[in-house]
């Protein structure tokens, strides 16, 4: 969410802002300021009727000590009108209110001057020195030719799409015995990892959520296409019904609204979930920073995907993260960004998988993001990096959403915070990594030695016999 005031004091800061996401700022920034305007015309006009209004009271009461019965009916029908008048502004001012709140919510975040212009993903650029090589993992025998990580998965007899598609349809997919097995064992490593050496809190949270936790993180009103909503005792079935009455009688069914107290949205990610937990509420300095990890099963419709990565694990409907997120002062922010992505980082660094970090051009940045840097995993069997983990620093942007401040500890004025959030890493991701990059001839995977205590020591995945 933008600070109007911030706005009305340097639009042409917005206005560049916005330029660099690819979007036309003039325009819209002219469109808040007259929205801004016209608030705060109608408020200086309601300041001035309750002046009146507490003028004409005293004076009726002068009119009535000196017996001017004329004069006090004047001056109380008079009263009456500004009640009136007062009352019909207030409602003004409240929809004014809300429209403004609703256009100043429907722009991307600002990018920092350090991120680079570009309109996708071919102007990111490679940060060098988070690069990370290691040894070769894969044996000679297989570097000619590795496979993908789906055909290795259903040769061991341990992935099972086809399944999945008869249970749940596609972009799902049934994990068994070692990589169901694997896929926890990542899980736990890296909360042990990032709770253990980074500080950040284990948390386990919510899998639903109101209308207004994901408006706080940035997913709605605009990303509600890649979310999945439920309703509860029935209301969904009763909106469609609605929505046939009102087609039937003339009327366009898109414009009945949902009924938000009965619907929850399904996660996409546990962001929304950690991020929201001090919603609305003014914390002490004290606290800050703020960290915290949770893992959980997350998903998202991938409205936007089709025809995209269409067989095996990388885009699904539902898959596992562990996300870590951070609240801190403005002033922390930036270092906190490095923090964590380095705390993301580490878990590729001692899975020994080859990875680079690349900072996000102003096209390819999420919503909510002022800077984001994203870690991009070597998969050998698609001979291809991919994306494994997005570390974002969000500004005060969500906190205005969700009205979240913290209380200086040396000034009374509260400020709002800075949110930070990133995975540390995707579970499903990291899994399909280490089944590539770990293969062997005979399809077997080795299993990387930091994760070995957390699979009962077995250190290779076979088909079973």
């Amino acid at each position: 969410m933008h600070d109007i005031k911030a706005i009305r004091e340097d639009a042409s800061a917005f206005i560049a802002g916005l330029n660099r996401r690819g979007l036309d700022g003039a325009p819209i920034a002219a469109e808040l300021l007259r929205r801004d305007a016209a608030l705060r015309n109608l408020l200086i006009d309601l300041q001035a009727k309750q002046a009146r209004r507490n003028e004409a009271s005293k004076a009726i009461g002068k009119a009535k000590a000196t017996r001017d019965e004329s004069q006090a009916v004047a001056l109380m029908e008079e009263v009456t009108g500004l009640k009136a008048a007062i009352q019909s502004g207030e409602d003004e001012e409240r929809r004014l209110e809300a429209e403004l709140r609703a256009e100043l919510a429907k722009w991307p975040n600002l990018p920092a001057p350090e991120v680079p212009d570009g309109a996708d993903e071919t102007a990111n650029i490679s940060v060098a020195t988070r690069a990370f090589e290691p040894r070769c993992t894969l044996p000679a025998a297989v570097l000619a030719q590795p496979r993908e990580h789906f055909e290795l998965g259903e040769m061991l007899g341990m992935m099972d799409f086809e399944r999945a598609a008869k249970v749940s349809g596609s972009r799902f997919v049934y994990l068994l015995r070692h990589l169901a097995r694997l896929e926890r064992a990542l899980a736990n490593f890296m909360l042990d990892l990032h709770t253990e050496c980074f500080g950040y809190s284990e948390t386990s949270t919510p899998l639903m959520v109101r209308d207004e936790a994901m408006f706080g993180t940035g997913q709605l009103p605009k990303f509600a296409a890649d979310l999945f909503g439920t309703a509860r005792d029935g209301a969904l079935a009763e909106h469609y019904r609605a929505q046939g009455r009102a087609e039937a009688g003339g009327e366009d069914p898109a414009q009945l609204p949902f009924p938000a107290d009965l619907r929850l949205w399904l996660i996409p990610t546990a962001e929304v979930t950690l991020t929201n937990y001090l919603s609305g509420e003014i914390v002490d300095e004290a606290m800050l920073p703020y960290r915290v990890t949770a893992h959980t099963p997350c998903f998202r419709s991938e409205a936007g995907a089709a025809g995209r990565d269409t067989r095996g694990m990388i885009r699904m409907h539902q898959f596992a993260k562990v996300e870590l997120v951070s609240i801190t002062t403005p002033e922390q922010s930036a270092v906190e960004h490095e923090r964590m992505t380095d705390a993301a980082q580490e878990v590729l660094k001692r899975l020994e998988l080859r990875h680079r970090v690349v900072t996000l051009c102003t096209g390819d940045m999420g919503f909510a993001a002022t800077k984001t840097y994203d870690i991009e995993v070597w998969l050998a069997g698609q001979q291809r990096y991919r994306e494994i983990s997005s570390c974002s620093n969000c500004g005060d942007f969500q906190a205005r959403r969700m009205n979240l401040r913290y209380r200086p500890a040396t000034a009374k004025a509260t400020r709002f915070v800075h949110t930070l959030n990133g995975s540390g890493l995707a579970v499903g991701r990291t899994l399909v990594a280490i089944v590539e990059n770990y293969q062997n001839a005979d399809g077997s995977i080795e299993i990387p030695t930091a994760l070995r205590p957390y699979m009962g020591s077995l250190a290779r995945i076979e088909r079973a016999q």
